[in-house]
């Protein structure tokens, strides 16, 4: 089966990421994963929800919207007063992924709020929003507790997420919107860095597939989230450690293709 630009069936697309690309944001990048481009960024507010008042212990929120030429045909913009069932059900993931790797007992009340949107879909855009999300909060995080806003570390791990598909005997990781479309079968893997399982979704929309075919593709998931692990954080390191707790002015790396 072949893939878009001659892909491998385990190849991940190649991952650009422009720091800082929100001045009052704690944190935000502009995360490129193949022609999938999502703006996330990271922001504190000294308040929580209210049936958290008094309980000394913060929130994490988040909210993803597809802009509206993020498609060929353009779609309406989401709205308060017309919500989109789809972007809400992606804004609850978000929120609840990140909430199983942070620590919001050592928060205080204060609410964590991560804003995705997508400026350009091509397939597996609520995968990419979590592992941008997950980037941006770590860096977020570092900045407040270096600045002094919060007392200690609140990330317990990063997380991130992959988008795996099978057609009779293939299976592919990383879905574009093509194969996304196509394929028989597409479950969404969020995997923490140390290899545990967050969440899982998917479904055979076409033929029931088999064990054997599930765990073909867990395999293909944790390669792949691992493969982006390794690019997306070595850079971060050696960037923090040049720049501490200093803007990032936009350094931009490219992972392999």
């Amino acid at each position: 089966m072949k893939r878009t630009h001659g892909r491998a069936f385990d190849q991940v697309r190649s991952i650009t990421v422009h720091y800082d690309v929100i001045e009052y944001a704690a944190a935000s990048i502009l995360f490129e994963q193949g022609k999938t481009k999502l703006l996330c960024s990271v922001t504190l507010q000294n308040s929580v929800p209210p049936f958290l008042k008094g309980k000394k212990t913060g929130w994490l929120t988040a909210e993803y919207a597809m802009l509206p030429t993020a498609t060929h045909t353009r779609k309406e913009r989401d709205s308060l007063s017309r919500p989109n069932g789809r972007s809400m059900e992606i804004s609850r993931l978000i929120g609840r992924v990140l909430r199983s790797v942070v620590d919001l007992d050592l928060l205080g009340e204060r609410t964590i709020v991560v804003d995705c949107d997508v400026v350009q879909a091509d397939g597996s855009t609520r995968t990419a929003c979590i592992t941008a999300a997950s980037l941006a909060l770590k860096i977020a995080i570092d900045r407040w507790l270096c600045a002094g806003k919060i007392g200690s570390v609140i990330l317990k791990e990063e997380v991130a997420g992959i988008s795996v598909g099978a057609c009779d005997d293939h299976v592919l990781v990383d879905l574009d919107f093509n194969e996304d479309s196509s394929l028989g079968a597409d479950f969404n893997f969020i995997i923490t860095r140390s290899g545990k399982i967050v969440e899982i979704q998917g479904s055979a929309e076409k033929n029931p597939i088999s064990w054997a075919t599930i765990e073909k593709m867990h395999q293909l998931a944790f390669a792949g989230v691992t493969s982006i692990f390794s690019d997306i954080y070595a850079p971060l390191s050696e960037i923090k450690q040049e720049k501490q707790i200093t803007p990032f002015n936009g350094i931009r790396f490219n992972t392999k293709a």
